[in-house]
């Protein structure tokens, strides 16, 4: 069910060679890429009607309209399962406690006497956020996405998911974003949704249409045709990252508990069949209780033949077993996991080592499902080794540092020479002209 590399008795290979040894999803990006490119054109060039165009082509959805009704939103929550609400209710409750805390303040600092630089953060004027609607339904994305973006004082927000087909005939939830979708935005005062899936929201959001104007910013996660589209406008507009398949790791010894560690494997390969599970362990034993345990579970459990089975199977999942924690920990930083769990008899200190991974459970009370929906973090987060060079979503994901440069007379004449000796060096005299055109053509004496 699920493939072994095993690691043990030679030393490991540095950085890159490394890498090369794990299990990883293939996600060309680049061949998708061609792909959108058209459609993205298109969106630009007829607007609204191509959006309605491609939501019958592309989820056999008759649209209207794009833009959801803002009776729609009411209807939504009104007849959402009161538990799925509170439920919510408690993830976006939780998710403003630790997303309130990240907000950065306004610092000034004294370079010398006269000479000052401020740093302020401004948020983002507008966002395009992303909820996916295809194999599942989202409405924690909503919630993941929503909540650092109005932590971070954003004044304009947009949303955009998948139209779904209608239930039966007259279905009046026909064409518009799943129903809990819908009822998550109405819960955070988000009244601008559109019915856009895949590349053609993110086009949507990109170029603007007649009903929806252009964003600064697009986040959110998304399939292959989402990453390549932002990847097509990446410079036109700002994104959060490329989100690739799930993944998650799990570094763990003799002491952790096999049930809980298949469970939590399966948790993540029911996203996708490109979903990564990986067990990163010192214990044979432990390897092969868990072995054991997947069977019975994935038997037991929902979304096995299109899902599960082959994400357990694929070249991007696998069994790694290394001779020690401390080997196991050079593989999980090689890997650089959007989630990485560790269950050890020391999970605390050893999560503390960590240096690459989007976001860490630490011990057997703190599995990845609970990030997913109520730990109060966010479950945007990079993927595909990402996680050596980029963070997840956050408020600083959606604020921008300005510095504020006010230096007096004095202050400038002081440094004056300095600037005007650098300029020179790099063969830029008007730079330092810039200056001496503030004291007669002279560089004043230090």
């Amino acid at each position: 069910m699920i493939s072994r590399i095993d690691l043990r008795g030679d030393a490991l290979p540095e950085g890159g060679a490394l890498r090369d040894l794990l299990p990883r999803a293939e996600f060309d990006v680049e061949a998708a890429l061609e792909k959108v490119r058209p459609i993205c054109e298109d969106v630009h060039h007829r607007g609204t009607a191509a959006l309605i165009e491609y939501a019958q082509k592309f989820d056999g959805v008759t649209l209207e309209q794009v833009r959801v009704p803002a009776e729609a939103l009411g209807t939504a929550l009104d007849e959402l399962d009161p538990a799925v609400r509170a439920a919510l209710e408690e993830s976006i409750r939780r998710a403003r406690i630790v997303h309130r805390e990240q907000r950065r303040t306004e610092h000034t600092t004294q370079v010398v006497p006269g000479g000052t630089v401020t740093e302020k953060w401004v948020p983002v004027e507008r966002v395009g956020l992303y909820a996916p609607g295809g194999r599942s339904v989202y409405p924690s994305s909503v919630v993941m996405n929503v909540v650092p973006a109005q932590e971070a004082g954003v004044e304009s927000i947009a949303l955009a998911s998948p139209p779904q087909k209608p239930a039966f005939e007259g279905d009046p939830a026909g064409g518009l974003p799943h129903p809990t979708i819908l009822a998550a935005c109405a819960l955070l005062g988000v009244d601008e949704v559109y019915a856009a899936g895949g590349a053609v929201a993110v086009a949507m959001f990109a170029y603007g249409t007649e009903d929806c104007l252009p964003v600064n910013m697009v986040t959110g996660p998304g399939n292959i045709w989402v990453a390549a589209a932002k990847r097509y406008f990446t410079g036109r507009i700002g994104i959060d990252t490329e989100a690739g398949p799930t993944e998650i790791a799990v570094l763990a010894d003799s002491t952790a508990d096999p049930v809980h560690v298949a469970a939590d494997l399966i948790s993540q390969a029911e996203h996708d069949p490109l979903a990564a599970a990986v067990l990163v362990t010192d214990s044979a034993e432990l390897a092969e209780a868990v072995e054991r345990e997947l069977r019975p579970q994935v038997a037991a459990t929902k979304h096995v033949e299109d899902r599960i089975k082959p994400a357990l199977a694929g070249k991007q999942s696998a069994i790694v077993l290394v001779d020690s924690l401390e080997d196991g920990l050079k593989v999980v930083d090689a890997y650089g996991a959007e989630h990485l769990e560790i269950q050890t008899a020391d999970a605390a200190a050893l999560a503390a080592r960590v240096r690459n991974a989007g976001a860490i459970f630490v011990g057997p009370w703190a599995p990845v499902s609970l990030g997913d929906y109520c730990a109060g973090s966010n479950h945007v987060l990079p993927t595909g080794g990402c996680a050596c060079h980029s963070s997840g979503l956050s408020v600083q994901s959606f604020l921008r540092g300005i510095h504020i440069v006010d230096y007096t007379r004095d202050a400038l004449a002081e440094v004056t020479h300095h600037v005007v000796t650098l300029a020179e060096a790099e063969d830029l005299p008007a730079h330092g002209a810039a200056l001496k055109a503030r004291f007669g053509w002279k560089v004043p004496t230090p």
